[in-house]
């Protein structure tokens, strides 16, 4: 049996990786995955490549790429075709932007993230949790309106918009602290959990 060609670097417990693989599943490539950064460090080959020290790369054999959402978009355009790429310019970036909307959330939701997933309860600074989940939770009322309007964060379809608000989602709803309700968020995350490559690698322990 033939290697698979699309080869992803990054431990799986990484959000960015998450995304990734989960795009992988969806566009039914062939992939392999191989463990780097965190806590299983970084060899002279890899830094070679990514000079970052940071998680996921590519390479498929005709370019070799990192940052996450940059390598999510050529995913879209190499392997996706129309439903996952559209030519329309409009369509691509109105999608498009939520991506880069995650980046801001991402920078919110961190502390509470590392927080339940890597100190002990104990040693929590509760204020500055509470801080940030009411920053976040600002930043998801927004999504909420968005999403009370559209079924998709990419339009009228699921598409590569979605993805990498959908890892961050499931931190969300995962996380042990007060949250206020969101019913159009809460219904498009029941909705993404469906997805067979989202609940097989997205939805595993947060470490």
């Amino acid at each position: 049996m033939a290697e698979p060609f699309f080869t992803i670097w990054g431990r799986l417990n990484s959000h960015n990786v998450k995304k990734i693989v989960w795009f992988a599943e969806e566009l039914g490539l062939a992939w392999q995955r191989h463990d780097i950064g965190g806590a299983f460090g970084y060899t002279d080959e890899y830094l070679a490549k990514n000079p970052n020290r940071l998680v996921p790369m590519i390479e498929d054999g005709k370019v070799c790429l990192w940052e996450s959402n940059a390598i999510l978009r050529y995913m879209a355009a190499e392997y996706g075709g129309e439903a996952w790429f559209p030519s329309d310019p409009i369509d691509r970036a109105l999608a498009d932007r939520w991506m880069d909307w995650q980046i801001t959330f991402a920078d919110a939701q961190r502390l509470p993230f590392l927080s339940m997933a890597r100190v002990p309860q104990a040693e929590w600074d509760m204020p500055a949790i509470e801080r940030d989940m009411a920053s976040c939770a600002r930043q998801l009322a927004i999504l909420d309106r968005h999403l009370a309007q559209t079924p998709w964060l990419s339009g009228s379809r699921f598409g590569v918009g979605d993805i990498p608000m959908g890892v961050y989602a499931y931190t969300w709803f995962s996380l042990p602290f007060a949250k206020p309700d969101f019913p159009a968020l809460a219904d498009w995350y029941e909705r993404i959990k469906t997805r067979p490559g989202f609940s097989s690698y997205v939805m595993i322990p947060l470490t």
